[in-house]
This record gives C-alpha cells, sequence and structure tokens, in this order.
C-alpha cells in the first residue's frame, strides 16, 4: 500500500499542467463542476477580499488542500493576471469522507474560497486570468480543470456576503481552539521518520481525525492514528520522502489540521522535547 501510494503522488507531482478548456467546464468534458469568480472587495490595507466558489454536480466532492489518502491536491495557476502580486487562500472547514477504506478531505456541492488577493500596484484593479485544475470524485475519481476570470476593481467595498461566510467557517487557529502546547517527536523509521505530534487543548478526546503536512513538498506523510486523553491529543505518522532521499524536518514548517466533523483546528508549527 505504501509503495503504491507514494507512486501516486509522485506522479501526480511530475503532472504536466494540461491544455486549457472553456471556463466552467471539466477537463474531462464530463460538466461535473463549474467556477465562478467573486469580486469581493478592497479593504483599508490594500488586500483585495475576493472569492472563488465552485460548484459540484449531485453525488461529487472535489477535494481540500491535502486530499487524505486518495486525491488530487487542487492547484491554482494565476500567470495570465495582471497587477497581482500573489495569492493567499484561507480554506474552509472541509468534510472527512471514507470510501473502499480509504480516508479523503473534501468538499461537497458548493464551496466559496476567499482569495486575499496583493495587487502589485496599490490603487488599481486587478485582473484575474487563472486556471485551477481539481479531482473531482462520484463513485469514481477524475481530473478536471476551470478557468476564471473577472476584473478586482480598485473602488469595490462593499463586502460580499458570501466570501464573509466563507472566512467565518475557517479552522479555529491555536490560540482561539486554547491550545497550550504542541510538541513534536521524531524517531527513525523504515524508509524515513516517525513523527508524533502531541497537542495539549481542550476537547480533545472529540477530534475525529488529524492531517499532517510539512514545509517539504515531496514528503509523503501517512494518515495519523489518534489517541486522546482528557486535555491531550497523540498523532502518529510516518514521513518518506517520495525520491527515497533523507531529510531533515523543519518543526517550524509542521501543519497540523485537526477535525471534528462540524469544526476544525489549524497548528502551525511544534516545539521538541
Amino acid at each position: 500500500m505504501l509503495s503504491r501510494t507514494l507512486a501516486l503522488f509522485a506522479a501526480l507531482a511530475a503532472l504536466a499542467t494540461p491544455p486549457a478548456v472553456p471556463a466552467a467546464q471539466a477537463g474531462t468534458g464530463l460538466d461535473v463542476v463549474s467556477a465562478r469568480l467573486l469580486p469581493g472587495w478592497r479593504q483599508p490595507d490594500g488586500t483585495h477580499l475576493a472569492g472563488l466558489e465552485l460548484v459540484l454536480a449531485q453525488g461529487w466532492k472535489t477535494y481540500w488542500r491535502a486530499p487524505g489518502d486518495a486525491g488530487i491536491p487542487p492547484r491554482f495557476d494565476w500567470s495570465g493576471s495582471d497587477n497581482l502580486s500573489g495569492v493567499a487562500i484561507s480554506w474552509p472547514v472541509p468534510r472527512v469522507f471514507d470510501q473502499n477504506g480509504m480516508r479523503s478531505i473534501v468538499y461537497a456541492d458548493r464551496v466559496v474560497l476567499p482569495l486575499h488577493v496583493r495587487p502589485a500596484r496599490g490603487g488599481a484593479d486587478v485582473r484575474i486570468s487563472a486556471r485551477i485544475d481539481l479531482g473531482v470524485c462520484e463513485d469514481i475519481c477524475i481530473p478536471a480543470q476551470v478557468s476564471v476570470a473577472g476584473v478586482l476593481p480598485a473602488d469595490a467595498r462593499r463586502p460580499d456576503p458570501a466570501i464573509a461566510a466563507a472566512l467565518a467557517a475557517r479552522p479555529l487557529s491555536a490560540e482561539e481552539a486554547d491550545v497550550s502546547a504542541v510538541t513534536c517527536v521524531l524517531a527513525p523509521a523504515q524508509d524515513g521518520l516517525g513523527l508524533r505530534v502531541e497537542v495539549e487543548m481542550p476537547g480533545a478526546p472529540g477530534v475525529k481525525a488529524a492531517v499532517i503536512a510539512t514545509a517539504a513538498p515531496h514528503v509523503w506523510v501517512s494518515e495519523p492514528a489518534l489517541s486522546a486523553a482528557a486535555g491531550r491529543l497523540a498523532a502518529e505518522s510516518r514521513l518518506v520522502h517520495v525520491d527515497g532521499h533523507a531529510f531533515a524536518l523543519d518543526r517550524d514548517g509542521v501543519r497540523v489540521t485537526l477535525l471534528d466533523g462540524a469544526s476544525a483546528v489549524d497548528i502551525r508549527g511544534c516545539g521538541s522535547r
């Protein structure tokens, strides 16, 4: 199972960007996902808050930023845009979906992804032209591609309720969830490292799933095994470089997301002991 998973990870990382397709049309030709740019509003600090709305056909799902055991992580190509310095995405709380013994982290029906857009030239409109590669899944999982384009007006000031609601649905930060300590314990393991993340916070036994990611793009992280007691949770994973190389773990780059079904906690970095 590990070798098959690593092979899939490596193959996805090596995929060439597929050719462009018309806006709101799946790359396979199946009309199962559409996309729309919500122009949003310009904030006092000069950042423009926009939104990417994805609508899926009934029964279909698409993947969160970390797709889980079986899935295709979303990719964003903003290179066709004008007056764009960068984009950061806020991810609303996803669902944990189990199928055939494999776990995926998904969105279903409709999701709005808030986009924190940084203009290259302050006070000017931003013209967005983006292509997004997605995985979509029903009984089978297939790659898809959507495109969006539009203008983010510099003088827009009225908040969009759909974007505001999506921002409110984001995971809590460690501070907001009253996390008092996060510790990473490393140990040698077959082909890589064993990682045990220990989190001290109220409500730890209610956590149903955890996702661990690192700052190293070519390090595969297994699905964590969870154990919890009053005020403490432990998540244990294996870390393996997809090319079999040795690697060092940057504890500041460890990101742990804890999911309890209705809410989530997003934790950045961990200490040692």
